[in-house]
Formats: C-alpha cells, structure tokens, sequence
C-alpha cells in the first residue's frame, strides 16, 4: 500500500519552488565581463572605491538582465540604473548633511514613495528597488567620491552591461539579421502556443495552454516594443516581423474560441501555426500550409486567419501598432495613489525606515566596530518586503538562507584566496553566475552575498560574514514583524487594485464586442430596435424587441474602448489588455495565496473572481468570431456571456 504524498504548506512549497530552463550562456558570458573587469580596471587605475560602486551598479543591472529582445533591455535595464544613481545622490548627500533622526526621516520618505510607484508594473518596482539600494549605500558606505562622482560611477557600471547587451550577439541573433535579439523567438513561441492550444481544444490541459498563449503574447508584445530612432519600422525585416506578429492575432482569437467550445480539434489544425512558427525561426518563406475543415464557425475563422498569415508573410507589409493600449499619465498617477500603491508604499516606507533606524542606531552604539557599514540591514529589507520577489516567508526563508551560505563560502574564499586579484576573481566568476541564480532567491542572495563581501573587502574594509549574517537575521525579523502588523484601509489592496484592472479592460473588451454586434444587427434586415439594441431570444441587435438591454448586461459605456477606423483592429487591443491584465492579476493572486494564512486570508475569493473573468472574456472572445462568421450571435452565445457576466456580479456582491 503506497503511502500518501505528503502536501506541503504554500508558503513552504514556494520557497522550494525553483524556475526551470536552459542556462542563459549568453547573460552569463555578459555578466563574467561586467563587474570583475570593471572591479579591476579600477584597481589597476588605483581607485577601487569607483570600481566598487560600478561593480555594483553591474550586479544590479544583471539581476534585471533577463530573456527577451535589445530594445526590451534597454528599459528593463536602463530605467532603474538611472534610479539606482538619483539614489545614490539623495543617499550621499542626506548621510553628509542630516543627523541620524533627519536621515532616518528622509529615507523613510523615499520608501513611501518608492514603494507606491512599485505599484505601476515590473520595471517601476525595478526601478524602486534600486532607489532605495543605492540611497542606502550612499548614505551608509564610506567612499571618498563625492555624491555626483558615485552617480557617474554607478551609470558607467550599468552602461557598461547594457552596452554589453546591446553590442554582443544573443541566440537569436544568428537567424537572418543581427539586430534581431530575441524577438524571432518570442514571435515564433506565439504561433507554437497557439498550436498547443489547438491540440489541447476539448481536454484538461486548455485553460493552461490558453494562458500559455496570453504569457506567449505577453513577451512577444514587450520584445517588440521599446525604443527605436523612428516612431515607425524602420527597416523591411522590422515591418516583416511586425506583420507576422500581427497575423498571430486573429490565429490566437481562433483558437482561443475552439477551447472554449470544449470540443476535440483535428491535429490537422495546429499543423498551420506549427509551420508558421518554423517560418518565423528561419526567416524563410511558409510553403503550403494545409487547411482546415470548415465546418465551424471557430474553424472558419482558424482558416481565414492561415490565409491573411500566409499573404503577411509573403508581402512583408507590417502593421506598425503592437496592440498595446498606452496608459496615459493620470492613470499611472492614480495607480501610484490608488489602494495598491498606497499600501505597498506605506510597508515598504514602514520596513526601509525600521532598518535605516535599527542599522543607525547599531552605528551609534558602535555595533560595527570602526567601520561604518550598516547599509546592508536597510538594503536587505529592501529585497524581503518586496511582493514581486515571492509571498513574506518565502521570501524570508531564502534571504536568511542565502546570506548564511554565502557568508560561510566568503569566509572561507577570503582565507585562501590572494589580495585583491583573487577577490576580482570571485566578483567576476559571481558575476556570471547571477543570470542562473536568478531563478531562486536563496541562489541569488547567495551569489550577491559572495560578490557584495568580496566588494566590500576590496575596498579596504574588513571581513564581515558574521555581521552580514547578524544584520539580514536582524532585516527578516523587522520584515516580519512590519509585513503582519494591521494597517489602515482593506488588506490585500495590491491584488485588489490588479484585479479592478482587469475587470474595467474586461468591460472595454466586452462593450466594444456588443458594439459591434449592434452595428452588424443594424445593417442586416431587422435593424436595430434601439439606441442599445437588446439581447432577445435570437440575437443581439434587437431585431424583435425585450430581452436584456446592452446596459442591463454591462452597465455604461467603458470610457476606454475606443472605435477605431476598423473595429477589429481595436477588438485586438481590448483583448490582449483583457488577458494581459488578467495574467498579471492571476500571478499576483498566486503569490497572495501562498502566504502565512494571517495574510492569506485578506485575498480569499480573489481567485474566483478572477476565474469568473477569464470565463468572461473567453466567452467574449467566442462571440466576437461567431460574430464576425454570422453578422448576428445566436440565443446559445446571448445566453453564454449573459450568464458570464451574471457570474461575475454574483462573486462581485458575495466578495
């Protein structure tokens, strides 16, 4: 008799979670030659102090050099390099000219606001990160340059491993043309998606492939995206790649509506985008792509949407929109200042102030001896209040884990290892293993303790494992305390403000999809028999009259959808802001739930509204290609998304 398995606590299995995947050798060559030859460039010219604040300007910037395209890196990289010297500035000049309460005060500040901005996205909350790292280490490292020459120094770092990134050849660099860096790749990955999606139509695995699709698409639009000289494509093997990202698009829309269905797909019908994809690997023309029944509306629009790829990769004529929906200044302002960002800003505030006044207080009281290095207690409560680096335990667990190795190997390195060759050595070696350490916190702590203390060292300071390791067990327990402690308005405000995100992309998605269904009804026979038409027994448009208006289904007008020249085109960018939206809403949900339950417990029932929303959008997607075959949808897809949004109102009012 086999033993039951044993069900490990969420907030255990996550610290035991470790992400998968070929070794990046490209990020570990650019990071061996980041911070070991800048470290020792600047130990030849004799000034190691600006060879330490470039190594770690390079460190940081390797720990947000992940997958992706040149132009993706150059904002994933570039933004928080420039935070991480504004920090430096107000860090240098606060420890120069305020006392211990003063910069206690100041630092704390920076925290609230760091912390609110995390709220806006991913490079934001990297951009925070840095801020309040490099405000630490001006204002706690003994450095002889002054705040400006810290700042230079630490651009210079980052500059030089986003040059790197910039100028050295990735994977993708070698099919067809070298200024492609990923994004061949993350265009080819969504046409596989979309075959797995197809071939998992009518069993268990589609809701997982469909979000697979959407995290597809979600790299393909950021590889695509960034800075370029011209606002528009610029080159002919630009436009190409847009267009085939573009013909994705309607192949995605397909597909998703034939999962919806629940029912099989013949293997027949993935071989199209299987065959895109190679195409788009190669850079090389489609040949014949085989065609798939006609029998369904969703298969109908699977066939169409081969044809249109297949002319867009023949042509070569790009769309130069990517589908993505700006957000405009006032909406990233109200994110900062809506419930989510003030919550994050008020913890994250709260925990950087307890640390700066914890590690000044130690100083005071001479805990660190004669030298004055207590930005590490600060700076590691930086990384343990993050969310977006794991649940509060987890993140914990790692960090504590993490330091006490990386202390124990240093201490040992640093009795064997000769001064300073063999400490740039191990900066160098730490360097390159950041890009793989990444994938788990207790790794990454690890390797940055290793290459933080050889730093350090190199800068004329003292071995300091034991109070590097006393100082993050200080760090996690101010972290703890600070991450449970009651706070004003409702808990959970991160998630929750997600989750409204992607409830109102949802209503824009869903009130342009009847829009255009009221504009087809209007121009068949029946007309439209009001100003909101109606869903009636056979179709929305309101060809008879009663049934449910358009406002009784989904209430006003969402002010963001927007009607383009050609409607699909902005249907399209409703979508993938709905899914996109989505996904972020559902990685933040997760995270949520695999906290200590005292936490857990303020996003209990988040995960089923968001499972009401994806039905939701689903279901809207399924209406808009039955819409697009027939002009018309029919009483069984009037009922299907009726019941969808009764769904979702349903969880709204119990929540």
């Amino acid at each position: 008799m086999s033993r039951p398995a044993v069900v490990l606590p969420p907030w255990l299995a996550h610290a035991l979670r470790t992400q998968r995947g070929p070794v990046p050798w490209s990020a570990v060559g650019r990071g061996g030659l980041a911070a070991g030859p800048l470290l020792l460039g600047a130990v030849l010219a004799g000034r190691p102090s600006v060879g330490v604040v470039a190594a770690i300007a390079a460190m940081l910037a390797g720990i947000n050099d992940r997958p992706g395209s040149r132009r993706a890196a150059v904002r994933r990289m570039g933004v928080p390099a420039v935070a991480g010297a504004a920090g430096l500035l107000v860090g240098t000049y606060g420890g120069e000219e305020l006392g211990a309460v003063g910069l206690t005060l100041l630092l704390t500040l920076v925290g609230l606001l760091a912390g609110a901005v995390s709220a806006v996205g991913p490079v934001a909350s990297g951009a925070a990160t840095q801020l309040l790292v490099a405000s630490a280490i001006g204002a706690g490292m003994p450095l002889p340059e002054t705040g400006w020459q810290r700042a230079l120094a630490f651009l210079g770092g980052a500059g030089w491993l986003l040059g790197l990134r910039l100028v050295l050849p990735g994977p993708g660099s070698f099919a067809g043309d070298f200024r492609f860096d990923g994004e061949r790749v993350a265009v080819a990955s969504v046409y596989d998606a979309i075959a797995e999606l197809l071939d998992g139509a009518g069993t268990d695995r589609a809701a997982a492939r469909r979000a697979a699709l959407t995290a597809a698409l979600d790299h393909a639009q950021d590889a695509l995206a960034g800075p370029r000289l011209r606002r528009y494509a610029s080159s002919s093997a630009e436009r190409r790649l847009r267009a085939q990202y573009a013909a994705a698009l309607p192949l995605a829309e397909a597909a998703t509506a034939l999962a919806w269905a629940g029912e099989a797909v013949p293997a027949r019908a993935a071989e199209g985008p299987r065959r895109l994809a190679c195409a788009v690997r190669a850079n090389t023309p489609t040949g014949p792509l085989p065609a798939p029944s006609r029998s369904a509306p969703a298969l109908r629009a699977l066939d169409d949407a081969l044809l249109h790829a297949a002319d867009a990769f023949d042509r070569a004529e790009g769309h130069e929109d990517l589908h993505t929906r700006r957000r405009p200044l006032p909406s990233l302002v109200r994110r900062v200042l809506g419930a989510g960002g003030r919550e994050y800003g008020l913890r994250v505030g709260l925990c950087f102030g307890a640390g700066v006044a914890v590690a000044q207080g130690l100083h005071h009281l001479h805990w660190y001896g004669q030298h004055t290095h207590w930005y590490w207690l600060p700076a590691t409560a930086v990384f343990l209040v993050k969310p977006d680096l794991g649940p509060l335990v987890s993140r914990v667990l790692c960090r504590a884990a993490g330091t006490v190795l990386g202390a124990l190997l240093f201490a040992g390195f640093a009795a064997v290892l000769p001064r300073p060759e063999g400490l740039v050595a191990l900066v160098a070696v730490c360097g390159a293993l950041i890009p793989v350490a990444t994938r788990h916190f207790a790794a990454q702590t690890a390797v940055v303790t290793l290459l933080v203390l050889a730093l350090v060292m190199v800068g004329g300071e003292p071995q300091a494992s034991a109070g590097r390791i006393g100082e993050t067990l200080l760090a996690c327990a101010i972290v703890l305390v600070v991450g449970h402690l009651p706070m004003p308005g409702q808990r959970g405000g991160g998630v929750r403000a997600r989750l409204g995100a992607a409830e109102n992309a949802a209503r824009a998605y869903v009130a342009h999809v009847l829009r255009e269904a009221d504009g087809e009804a209007g121009r068949g026979d029946g007309g439209v028999g009001g100003a909101d038409g109606g869903i009636d027994g056979e179709a929305v448009g309101g060809g008879r009259g009663g049934g449910e208006s358009r406002g009784a289904l989904w209430g006003p007008r969402h002010a963001g959808s927007r009607v383009s020249r050609d409607p699909r085109v902005t249907r399209w960018t409703l979508r993938r802001e709905a899914y996109r939206t989505l996904a972020e809403a559902r990685a933040a949900i997760a995270l949520a739930a695999a906290e200590l339950p005292p936490l857990a417990r303020h996003t209990e029932g988040t995960a089923e509204v968001a499972g009401a929303l994806e039905r939701l959008v689903d279901t809207t997607t399924a209406c808009a290609v039955h819409l697009d075959d027939s002009g018309r949808l029919t009483t069984r897809y009037a009922r299907q998304l009726t019941g969808a949004v009764d769904e979702l109102a349903l969880l709204r009012r119990a929540g």
